[in-house]
């Protein structure tokens, strides 16, 4: 497309690897990958953290390594604890964290048959390290175990997590009373009680059974009881290799600006290799158990794979009985997994899909569980990198008869839908969720935007009248200079945009704008946009135009909803319910 995307060394359309095979059990989605040539007899599987560190990087993390793992002959299988990611919550979870376990055991199962091995390798980070370990005797095959930065103490874990818990909320503004408050929650992921009250008793230190014979290690500087846990394991019979984990905080960070610690993925892949020691599968792999559907309350979910080389990883989220209105095509935020901020898509699908209505939700290349495409950046967002894969789902969805979808996204997959929506005539209509700009110059640094942060003066004025503003400030938590920048920016940007709000259709970036714009109103085609009341993108937004309402002056086809005591990510409830019935309304509009 023309002007307000970053231009990419080429645009010429490369087939990515394929994402891993798709398949289902107990009662959640799990996604196999295998080895490439002869396979070799260990098979890996991941044991996933819990929350934010699951949702930003982890995923990410998991099929960079099992990509590389498979260039040397060893699967693996990764997978959503259940009541996770894209696994079913509408279960009982009455036994607790025994039904993590079982998971576990039966993803561990999964893979031997899959794969042909009879040796399992189990990589396990944070929580899922923890369950790992306390699992282990009861996983048939069992050849080693990868703790990465475990938890030992599950009584220190979820009091830490509360801290942290409590940073992000007031990082997203988020007064008070819109905080989630006797929960083990965090970024508006609640863990259910039962298997909290049992993560809670977690003690690594009180093993008394021997988890493997193998086990690596990988501490944090900071944490004594890592090395600790590392004595504990010897003195039963363990033979224990201790390495550091470099660079943690980095891995969860902002996914934006994080920055994956490959040297860890590749210290991983040498460590599995060398167990493997080139002995291939006992078996034959047997994959008629891939696939599947997960189906719940009003819902049945199909885990797909599409694309040239099946290269994009999805889910296909269906009513039980016929589909009605537009398909919903879901973009995602950031380099956020497809499940969405504090599972929102996942949620929405699901409640669309008690309205009738099917949606597709999935990851984009080099994002969660997509692989990427060969010659394409690193980073791809506000890139014309995305636009490929939203074809290759319409096209996806023009095969099994849901295509002319509606397409609804926050911040940069509220940026795609838009320009989308401008390039593929295919798209019936656009919720786009608090866009930050309609436009990215192309010298612009992702990294570099994120990074020095882009509130408005409203936000910075509600924040500052906050006690806990006063408190953080003087704690050192916050940085000040920032902060006077951001404000310097955005009085000076108020006097120079008065100026040119005069000339606003005169440069690049409005001639930009409203030529997407002016194109949609051509066709006739309805965007609706939803913004947080003091968020960065509603002052672009009012730059450009002039709303009346729900209203914008000139543009008939656009709706505007302004939502009251929201954050960017539209974390409270109320603020939810905006979003889906924003969708709903244009998945039943008839043209």
């Amino acid at each position: 497309m023309g002007d307000g995307v970053e231009t990419l060394p080429s645009s010429k359309p490369l087939e990515g690897t394929a994402a891993a095979s798709p398949i289902v059990f107990s009662d959640t989605l799990g996604l196999f990958q295998r080895a490439y040539g002869t396979g070799l007899d260990t098979v890996v599987v991941f044991a996933s953290p819990w929350g934010l560190e699951e949702l930003c990087t982890t995923r990410k993390f998991w099929r960079i390594i099992a990509d590389r793992l498979s260039q040397h002959g060893i699967a693996s299988l990764r997978f959503d604890w259940p009541g996770t990611g894209d696994g079913r919550d509408d279960i009982d979870f009455s036994s607790g964290l025994e039904r993590w376990r079982k998971a576990l055991i039966e993803a561990a199962d999964k893979a031997r048959l899959l794969s042909g091995a009879s040796r399992v390798v189990i990589i396990g980070q944070s929580l899922g390290a923890a369950v790992a370990a306390e699992t282990a005797p009861h996983i048939e095959g069992l050849a080693a175990l990868a703790l990465l930065a475990p938890v030992i103490s599950g009584r220190f874990y979820t009091r830490e997590l509360a801290v942290w818990s409590s940073m992000v909320d007031a990082d997203l503004g988020l007064p008070d009373a819109q905080r989630i408050k006797g929960a083990v929650s965090i970024a508006s992921l609640t863990m259910t009680p039962e298997i909290a009250a049992d993560v809670k008793k977690i003690n690594l230190l009180s093993l008394s059974e021997k988890p493997a014979d193998t086990c690596l290690l990988l501490a944090r500087a900071d944490r004594p009881n890592d090395a600790e846990l590392a004595g504990h394991l010897e003195k039963l019979g363990v033979a224990v290799t201790v390495e550091a984990f470099t660079d943690y905080d980095k891995l969860i960070s902002n996914p934006v600006i994080s920055h994956l610690p490959l040297n860890v993925a590749d210290r991983l892949v040498d460590w599995s290799v060398a167990l493997a020691d080139g002995r291939p599968a006992q078996k034959s792999a047997d994959e008629t158990n891939l696939g599947g559907q997960i189906r719940g309350d009003g819902f049945v979910e199909t885990p797909v794979a599409f694309g040239p080389n099946n290269r994009l990883s999805g889910v296909l989220c269906k009513p039980l009985g016929d589909s009605k209105g537009h398909t919903v095509l879901f973009l995602s935020s950031s380099y956020d997994r497809r499940v969405g901020w504090g599972r929102t898509t996942v949620d929405m699908a699901r409640r669309l899909a008690r309205d009738g209505v099917s949606s597709l939700r999935f990851d984009i290349a080099n994002a969660g569980d997509s692989p990427p495409i060969p010659g394409m950046p690193e980073q791809v967002l506000y890139t014309h990198a995305p636009e490929m894969d939203v074809a290759d789902a319409l096209d996806y969805l023009d095969v099994i008869g849901l295509g002319r979808p509606v397409v609804a996204g926050r911040c940069s997959g509220a940026f795609l839908g838009l320009h989308c929506a401008v390039l593929d005539e295919r798209i019936s209509g656009a919720v786009l969720v608090n866009p930050v700009t309609f436009y990215w110059a192309p010298e612009l640094s992702v990294e570099d935007v994120v990074r020095e942060g882009n509130r408005t003066l409203e936000d910075y004025g509600s924040r500052a009248m906050r006690l806990d503003t006063f408190k953080r400030l003087f704690r050192g938590e916050l940085d000040i200079r920032a902060i006077l920048r951001n404000l310097a920016r955005g009085v000076s940007g108020r006097i120079r945009g008065l100026a040119r709000k005069l000339l606003r259709s005169r440069t690049v970036e409005g001639r930009a704008i409203y030529s997407a714009f002016d194109e949609l109103k051509l066709r006739q085609v309805p965007l609706t946009l939803v913004y947080a009341e003091k968020d960065s993108g509603r002052e672009h937004f009012n730059y450009y135009f002039d709303q009346a309402g729900d209203k914008v002056q000139g543009f008939d086809n656009v709706k505007v909803a302004v939502i009251p005591d929201a954050d960017h990510n539209l974390t409270p409830e109320h603020a939810r319910n905006v979003y889906i019935d924003a969708i709903r309304a244009l998945a039943f509009k008839t043209r």
